[in-house]
C-alpha cells in the first residue's frame, strides 16, 4: 500500500466519475441506449506526465506487465496504481510506433471522448519526447482468450458465451453511433473482463496510427478479404472480425473462416462446436448462431449485418439473463467476498465498509489519541512556549467540536493545528478526514487518510478511512482493497509476539 502513496499531483475528483454504476441493476439484455449509457459528468481526459506513470507502474516493473504484443508496433501493457488508489492499465508503445506526437494526441483525445459500460474506457495519455503511453480502466479478470482457449478450472458456459457476444455487439453499436466504427485487430485478446466478470471491449483497439486506415493485423487467415485487396479497414471489416469471434465462442478455439465455411457447407456442426458445450443449447439456437456468424463472414462487405442488427439477433438468443456474470464464470467467491471480509473486520473496518459515518465517529471518539503514542513526540520542557500551548489548545478546540459533531469547526481547528507543524498526529488527520466526509468533501478526506498512513504506515485506521473515502468517491473496488489492507494490518497488529 505504501508504494503508491508517492505524491503525483493527480486529483481524485477528476476520476470520481470514472467508476461505473454496478451493472447488476441493469437488465442484461438491455442494448446500450446512447443517452442512458453515457455518464452525464464524464471524467476529464487527463494528460499525464511520464513521471506520474513511471511511479504508478513502479518504474515499469516486470511484475506489473499484463501483456506484450505487436510486431510492427510493439508495445507493453502494465498494471498501475495512481495516487488516488485507482488501478489502471498503462500501455507503453515502442518509440517508433507513433512518430507524430500531434497525431497521437489527437487520436487519444478522440478515443477518450467515448465512455460506455461496454468498454474498457480510455482515461488519459502521455506524450513526452519519444514516449507514447495510454491510460485506461484496468480490467482484473483476464481476457476472453484466456477463458475460452486456455481455461483451467472450467470451460465457459454457453449462456456466458452468448452474453459475451451480445455485450461486444453493444460495444460496437455504441462506437458506431459515436463515429468510431473502425476497430483494429478485433479478437479474443481485445475482450477483457471487469471486476464483475462482464466482458468489455478494450479501447486500445480504437487507436490507429495512420490516417489511411491501415491496420497492423498480420494474421492473414483471419483478415477481412477487403483488407487483403486494399490494405484498408472499413466498418464492415470489423463485422467480419466479429464473425470470427462468434466462431471462437462456438468452437472454443481459433478456426480460420475458410475452414469454418467448409464445415458449415458439409453441415459438420459437431466438429465446429466445442465438445464442452454438449447438451447446453438446442439445435435451433446453435443453427441460428452459426447462421449469424456466416452472415458476418460474407465475402462482400455490403452483405454483412450492421452492429444494430447484431444486437437484435443476439438479444433473442440470450439464456439465464438474471444470473450474474461472475456466477456463470464460476467465480462464486466474488459474491461472498464482501461478506467474508466484513466478518473478519474490526468494528471500525465494518463501519468504514458500510460508510456508516455515525458509527465511525463514535469509534474514533472512543479511541481518542492512544494510537498516537508511537508517532507523536511530546515536546521537551524547552519547547513549552506560548505558541506550543496555543497549538495544543487549538487541537483541544477541534476535539470539542468533533465530539459535539460541529464538523466545520473541527476542520478549521484541526487545520490550524496541522499548519503550525510543531506536532505530528495521525489521529488529527483521521478526525479531519471524517469531518470532511461528514461535510461531503470526499476528495479532501482521501488526502487526509493517505497522509495519516504516511505518518503511521502500519495503522489500520488509516486504511479503513481510505476505504470509506474511496467508497464516497464511488470507487468500490479500490475501497475493497483498502479494507483488505486494513484487515491485514490489524491481523498483524493483534498477532501474539513472536509470530
Amino acid at each position: 500500500m505504501r508504494s503508491h502513496l508517492t505524491r503525483m499531483g493527480i486529483s481524485c475528483s477528476k476520476f470520481s466519475a470514472c467508476c461505473l454504476v454496478s451493472q447488476s441493476k441493469m437488465t442484461l439484455l438491455e442494448a446500450p441506449d446512447v443517452e442512458k449509457s453515457e455518464i452525464d459528468d464524464l471524467p476529464t481526459f487527463h494528460e499525464y506526465s511520464f513521471e506520474q506513470l513511471r511511479v504508478a507502474t513502479a518504474d515499469f516493473a516486470l511484475e506489473n506487465i499484463v501483456s506484450e504484443h505487436g510486431e510492427k508496433a510493439p508495445n507493453v501493457v502494465y498494471k498501475g496504481k495512481l495516487e488516488n488508489q485507482r488501478h489502471v492499465a498503462v500501455k507503453r508503445f515502442n518509440r517508433v510506433a507513433w512518430p507524430d506526437s500531434k497525431q497521437f494526441l489527437e487520436e487519444s483525445r478522440s478515443v477518450g471522448q467515448l465512455y460506455n459500460h461496454r468498454l474498457a474506457n480510455l482515461l488519459g495519455c502521455c506524450c513526452e519526447g519519444d514516449e507514447r503511453l495510454l491510460v485506461a480502466e484496468y480490467m482484473p479478470n483476464d481476457t476472453l482468450a484466456k477463458h475460452l482457449f486456455h481455461w483451467e478450472e472450467q470451460p465457459m458456459k454457453w449462456p456466458m458465451r452468448l452474453r459475451v457476444a451480445l455485450h461486444l455487439a453493444q460495444a460496437l453499436e455504441y462506437c458506431t453511433s459515436k463515429g468510431r466504427a473502425i476497430y483494429h485487430d478485433f479478437n479474443a485478446y481485445r475482450i477483457l473482463f471487469d471486476e464483475d466478470c462482464n466482458p468489455r471491449l478494450s479501447c486500445f483497439g480504437m487507436m490507429k496510427n495512420s490516417r489511411d486506415g491501415k491496420s497492423y493485423s498480420t494474421n492473414l487467415a483471419f483478415t477481412p478479404p477487403e483488407y487483403l485487396r486494399t490494405g484498408r479497414i472499413i466498418p464492415e471489416s470489423v463485422v467480419y472480425s466479429f464473425g470470427t469471434l462468434l466462431l471462437d465462442l462456438l468452437s472454443g478455439k481459433r478456426i480460420p473462416p475458410s475452414h469454418a465455411f467448409d464445415l458449415i457447407r458439409d453441415r459438420n456442426f459437431q466438429t465446429l462446436t466445442d465438445s464442452c458445450l454438449e447438451g447446453q443449447f438446442s439445435n435451433a439456437d446453435g443453427t441460428e448462431f452459426v447462421r449469424l456468424a456466416f452472415r458476418c463472414l460474407q465475402f462482400e462487405p455490403r452483405e454483412r449485418p450492421n452492429a444494430k442488427s447484431l444486437v437484435a439477433a443476439l438479444a433473442s438468443l440470450q439464456k439465464e439473463i438474471e444470473v450474474p456474470s461472475y456466477e456463470l464464470m464460476g467465480l462464486l467467491a466474488h459474491v461472498s467476498a464482501s461478506s467474508l471480509q466484513t466478518a473478519s473486520l474490526s468494528p471500525l473496518g465494518d463501519a468504514c465498509s458500510r460508510m456508516d459515518l455515525t458509527a465511525i465517529h463514535e469509534i474514533l471518539e472512543k479511541i481518542g489519541y492512544k494510537d498516537d503514542e508511537e508517532t507523536t513526540n511530546e515536546p521537551s520542557f524547552q519547547m513549552w512556549t506560548d505558541q506550543m500551548q496555543e497549538t495544543l489548545n487549538t487541537r483541544k478546540k477541534g476535539d470539542s467540536a468533533f465530539r459535539h459533531k460541529d464538523f466545520r469547526a473541527a476542520i478549521e481547528c484541526y487545520t490550524q493545528f496541522i499548519d503550525v507543524g510543531t506536532m505530528v498526529s495521525p489521529t488529527v488527520y483521521a478526525r479531519r478526514c471524517l469531518s470532511y466526509l461528514m461535510s461531503d468533501m470526499p476528495q479532501e478526506a482521501i488526502n487526509d487518510a493517505m497522509q495519516a498512513q504516511i505518518i503511521s504506515p502500519e495503522w489500520p485506521t488509516a486504511s479503513y478511512l481510505q476505504a470509506a473515502s474511496l467508497l464516497a468517491l464511488g470507487m468500490e473496488n479500490e475501497s475493497r482493497e483498502a479494507l483488505e489492507d486494513g484487515s491485514s494490518l490489524e491481523t498483524r497488529k493483534n498477532a501474539p509476539s513472536g509470530q
